[in-house]
């Protein structure tokens, strides 16, 4: 057994590890999920509210991880395979039919597909350092997680990790200065681009999003109220919650680019 294909192995074995793992993460969030829907069914029937495309998404993201870990799966009995023996020693090996052939070729071409996907996904994370970002971090002080902008420093492929720096300076008491984390994929939110339109997602008035309060670095639940707004790179106007003001909540200006979909359990 060459040191290549021990290697190979190897990689196949983490990268299943890593899969089942996201699998997990995922479950997580879908059962979170349920618990909220069987606690408050009406809440589906509220304008804006987007617990069922939520839902969808992690279905979809969970049924994607599966095939990835049967397409990694298949790889490594491949691996296998093309090592140990076929019948006892003496014998010659069994020659591959044209049938076990071609499901061969088949699962390789699956293996190829699921790759391609996770390489331009990595890829689009690489691309976003230096970039400004949507974190979800619990602070040393906070007893529940928070949203908040932090500037990309560098993402690693290989533990999936992004390195976060906070340049916002903390208070004195805090200990001050910029803090850096490092978080997984599934806590980074990118904001959308003022030159690339493509991808920017438009929410309809009574569409609740996330959305840096103004005047801050801070981002907060708030519901879109604007019926005027034409285009995809206007302002929205919104009411953050908890943001009440002689009885009423105000509405405030947002830029697009500060704007994206609310995710599970968002700061309130």
């Amino acid at each position: 057994m060459s040191s290549p294909e021990i290697s190979g192995i190897l990689e196949s074995s983490k990268e299943l590890d890593r899969l089942r793992k996201e699998q997990e993460e995922v479950l997580g969030e879908i059962n979170k999920m349920h618990k909220k829907l069987q606690a408050t069914p009406e809440v589906v029937e509220k304008p804006g509210d987007n617990s069922l495309s939520r839902l969808k998404i992690l279905y979809t993201h969970a049924k994607d991880l599966s095939e990835a870990e049967v397409n990694v799966s298949n790889m490594l009995l491949n691996q296998l395979d093309a090592l140990l023996p076929t019948g006892p020693p003496g014998q010659p090996r069994r020659r591959i039919g044209n049938d076990q052939k071609r499901k061969r070729m088949k699962n390789d071409s699956d293996i190829s597909r699921s790759s391609t996907s996770m390489r331009s996904q990595l890829e689009a994370c690489s691309n976003l350092k230096g970039e400004q970002v949507a974190a979800r971090v619990r602070l040393d002080e906070a007893d529940k997680d928070e949203w908040f902008v932090v500037k990309v420093l560098h993402f690693d492929k290989e533990t999936r990790e992004f390195e976060v720096l906070d340049e916002e300076p903390g208070d004195d008491d805090e200990g001050g200065g910029q803090r850096k984390y490092k978080l997984p994929m599934s806590r980074i939110i990118p904001f959308p681009k003022k030159n690339d339109l493509s991808n920017v997602q438009d929410f309809p008035t009574g569409s609740q999003v996330l959305a840096v309060y103004p005047g801050t670095t801070a981002l907060y639940k708030a519901t879109v109220v604007n019926v005027h707004r034409k285009r995809k790179t206007d302002d929205y106007l919104l009411e953050f919650d908890d943001d009440e003001e002689n009885g009423a909540l105000p509405q405030r200006t947002v830029p697009f680019q500060k704007v994206v979909a609310l995710p599970e359990e968002p700061r309130q």
